[in-house]
């Protein structure tokens, strides 16, 4: 009976700051801290033994699993990063704060760019200095993939290949895993593992710092889920 625990990332200063971050780096806030850490305490208080973690490349994920491994003694086990962990990206809305570009644009709007399944949000040319094709860590991925704005439809694209290639081998060969991320990233995932719908994913909420809890059977089945609660 494999176990996938699942967490999003701790408060980050951009989460308090109310601002679009998407694959902006930015770091942890105080109260991400907390949380991570409190998320470490929640699984060790489980018993919740890992054989695998996977992050994103970005700054709060990883520190978020790190914190939790460390709390629940397990910062040895083998860790993997990978872009397709990902937050979605949110274009040139990113570092945009979301209260005035719904001054700017209408609420309405704003909304269909933030909960559309399908809908991009206003990209961001290649050439642009914030644009992921100008950061080193995306320097080997082929410069067509990189990009430029994203919905959940595109993030969870990416994110299938992860799961099919990394994460579903591991679980049918009965190892525990654990994947510190990002709201979108994770709902994505979280969408395909219980075959949620395109309109229903858009109600699906993941608080920071709460590890989700899936246990499956020998035919990646679903059998239990669990919140462990802040």
């Amino acid at each position: 009976m494999a176990k996938l625990v699942l967490i999003r990332h701790g408060q980050s200063e951009w989460n308090l700051s109310n601002q679009f971050t998407g694959w902006h780096d930015v770091d942890l806030s105080e109260k991400g801290v907390e949380e991570a850490k409190t998320a470490g305490k929640k699984i060790k208080e489980a018993g919740l033994l890992f054989d695998q973690a996977y992050t994103s490349v970005l700054t709060r994920a990883i520190k978020t699993l790190h914190y939790v491994l460390e709390e629940s003694d397990q910062l040895w086990i083998p860790e993997t990063k990978t872009w397709r962990l990902n937050e979605r990206h949110y274009g040139a809305l990113q570092g945009l704060n979301k209260k005035e570009t719904a001054e700017k644009y209408g609420d309405e709007q704003v909304h269909i760019w933030r909960r559309s399944y399908d809908t991009l949000p206003p990209l961001l040319d290649p050439s642009d200095p914030e644009s992921a094709a100008q950061d080193r860590r995306y320097a080997d991925l082929d410069p067509r993939i990189i990009p430029g704005g994203e919905n959940l439809k595109v993030c969870l694209e990416r994110v299938i290949p992860f799961w099919e290639d990394e994460v579903a081998p591991k679980l049918l060969d009965g190892k525990n895993i654990v994947i510190a991320a990002h709201g979108n990233s994770l709902r994505a995932m979280t969408k395909y593992i219980e075959d949620i719908s395109d309109a229903d994913i858009m109600n699906v909420e993941m608080a920071t710092g709460e590890p989700v809890v899936y246990t499956f059977n020998d035919k990646l089945e679903v059998t239990d889920k669990t919140k462990l609660g802040k």
